[in-house]
């Protein structure tokens, strides 16, 4: 059975489980503490031994302890799920949620690290904690801060990714590329509209200029124009340069200066990407956009417009953020597979090339694809091993793989 948002008995069932389990986390040993030996070995003194190994060369942590396989999920809760800026103990349970799935589907040992006060900078404190992960899964933090704090530990020698930007930005470029496939359309054709310019807007609209491995032969959309509640965001928009990422986006799409709502941006566009709110879109203005068009609604728990309305207003593919309609645009078939990847390959960050191999891998993971089936199904775990393997394999390509051997 499927749970949908409101479902009767889903919520006490949730904190039922959660107060029997005291949480749904914990952490077991690798090793045997039966015999004095034993302890001699896992602790003092044979532990001194690797303490000295790699005071000599710090790398081999990766082959001596935890850091090879462990990432830290770093949230301050400014912005969880639907529910907003909430705080670090209120976003524990979905962080922990996200370290089991780490572990379920990528077997990644994952930590949750919650900051509690949404002010502080917090990029020294990660940066310090870094020595023992081996890479930082950035969650649930809102827009600017989430750019700010990613960009600023670009540095530290391990992957640092804001999976709300990049894993979806990763999957939606994954379900584009089928849904292309599924109504004959080249990519080099699309009139995109992106509905939010938060972190994921901004993530997917970066992705989807480039889908090409080789940086020199780009593979770009013919157009993509991106709206925030105050329209289209075009070159010289009142208040734009307060804001640096909106800037950025002015900058970088909408070429032909568009100015108006996002009704008037749709007319004639081959596809509508939303990251935004319910029900911001309407049948009326599927109707305006291209023969057969693609529609991406996101918005959870409610889509910016259900698919039954979307279809019945002529969209030849509609995907959605939910799991109870076809075509589940999720951020799980992408995180878990990535970080793996570049885990394999002791990759030093996340590239785009990276990005790109990932949402390429999930694609070609459905051979056939169908209107009503785009994407993999969320839980195959089939997907994070084709996923990991390219992501390795780009890491290798692009020269960020760290070679221990």
């Amino acid at each position: 059975m499927l749970f949908t948002p409101g479902s009767d008995g889903i919520y006490a069932e949730a904190l039922k489980v959660h107060a029997e389990k005291k949480g749904k986390l914990g952490i077991r040993s690798k090793v045997p503490l039966r015999t004095r030996k034993d302890l001699s070995r896992a602790y003092t003194p044979g532990v001194t031994q690797v303490c000295r190994e790699i005071a000599k060369n710090r790398d081999l942590a990766y082959r001596y302890t935890l850091k090879s396989n462990t990432i830290a999920i770093v949230s301050d809760g400014s912005a969880v799920l639907g529910l907003g800026n909430i705080g670090g103990y209120a976003a524990i349970p979905v962080m922990e949620g996200k370290a089991i799935l780490f572990k379920e589907f990528a077997g990644v040992d994952a930590f949750p690290i919650c900051f509690e006060n949404y002010e502080t900078d917090f990029t020294d404190q990660v940066r310090n904690i870094a020595p023992v992960f081996g890479g930082i899964n950035l969650e649930d933090i809102a827009a600017p801060k989430c750019f700010e704090v990613e960009e600023a530990l670009q540095d530290i020698g391990i992957p640092v990714m804001h999976d709300d930007q990049h894993g979806t930005a990763v999957v939606v470029l994954a379900a584009l590329l089928n849904a292309c496939r599924v109504t004959n359309r080249k990519f080099t054709d699309l009139n995109i509209v992106i509905n939010g310019a938060g972190a994921a807007g901004l993530a997917i609209t970066r992705l989807l200029k480039c889908i090409g491995y080789n940086p020199d032969v780009c593979t770009m959309v013919k157009e993509i124009i991106v709206c925030d509640t105050q329209g289209t965001i075009y070159r010289g928009r009142e208040g734009l340069y307060q804001n640096k990422y909106k800037f950025i986006i002015a900058e970088e799409t909408n070429h032909t200066g568009l100015k108006g709502t996002l009704a008037d941006a749709l007319k004639g566009a081959d596809v509508f990407i939303g990251v935004s709110g319910p029900n911001l879109v309407t049948p009326e203005m599927i109707r305006t956009m291209a023969k057969d068009p693609i529609v991406f609604a996101m918005a959870n728990p409610t889509p910016e417009i259900m698919p039954d309305l979307a279809k019945q207003a002529g969209a030849a593919v509609v995907g959605t953020g939910r799991s109870d309609f076809p075509n589940q645009i999720n951020n799980v078939l992408g995180f878990p597979g990535i970080f793996r990847g570049a885990l394999d390959a002791r990759a030093t960050r996340i590239t785009d090339e990276m990005k790109l191999a990932a949402a390429h891998a999930i694609a070609d993971y459905v051979p056939r694809p169908r209107h009503d089936r785009i994407l993999p199904y969320i839980l195959d775990k089939g997907v994070t091993k084709a996923v990991a393997k390219a992501v390795a394999e780009a890491a290798v390509r692009c020269g960020c793989s760290r070679n221990l051997e």
